[in-house]
């Protein structure tokens, strides 16, 4: 059993860590072996993220006057949370991968940007491209119209040198 002073302490590291994440999954878990959680904990980090077992009553006790409240408030049953300051949507595609492959990890609610999601969103969110894609899209978007404009004026200066090699070649200007 752990002292007060103990779960104080785990209480303000845990409001701590939350005060910071943005973006936030509850899960429950039943039955993982030490291997299957090693491997979560691996798969959240390779998504720029932090995951904790936590305590349903100390978890409610430090996101009290926070955003993530709503979220982990009454929760039941053995939980933990996968919290990140990062992209949301890295996060739910390597939870929601690693769910797949592991039925007794099962998504109870999430916050994401300040906004309580429920556990369907979380496997939309996970259908998402990551910003790195939608940044690419963005960036092939504004950079098409001048490609375009590029290739009409190269095609210009090439059809010219064009008529004027030939008109080499055919002697047709004098000199």
């Amino acid at each position: 059993m752990k002292k007060r002073a103990d779960k104080r302490k785990e209480v303000a590291v845990l409001r701590q860590e939350l005060e910071s994440a943005r973006n936030l999954i509850v899960a429950g878990f039943e039955k993982l072996t030490v291997a299957q959680d090693f491997e979560l904990r691996k798969v959240v980090r390779g998504a720029g993220g932090k995951y904790k077992v936590v305590k349903n009553a100390l978890a409610e006790k430090a996101a009290s006057g926070l955003p993530a409240e709503a979220v982990l408030a009454g929760l039941r049953g053995m939980s933990s949370i996968a919290y990140t300051a990062g992209d949301p949507v890295a996060l739910a595609k390597a939870l929601t991968t690693y769910a797949k492959n592991n039925p007794t990890f099962v998504f109870k609610a999430g916050l994401v940007e300040g906004r309580v999601i429920d556990a369907a969103a979380i496997g939309e969110l996970a259908a998402m491209p990551s910003k790195e894609e939608i940044y690419a899209k963005l960036l092939y978007l504004i950079n098409a119209p001048a490609q375009r404009l590029v290739t009409a004026i190269n095609g210009v200066a090439r059809n010219l040198a064009v008529v004027i090699d030939q008109g080499v070649k055919e002697s047709k200007f004098q000199q």
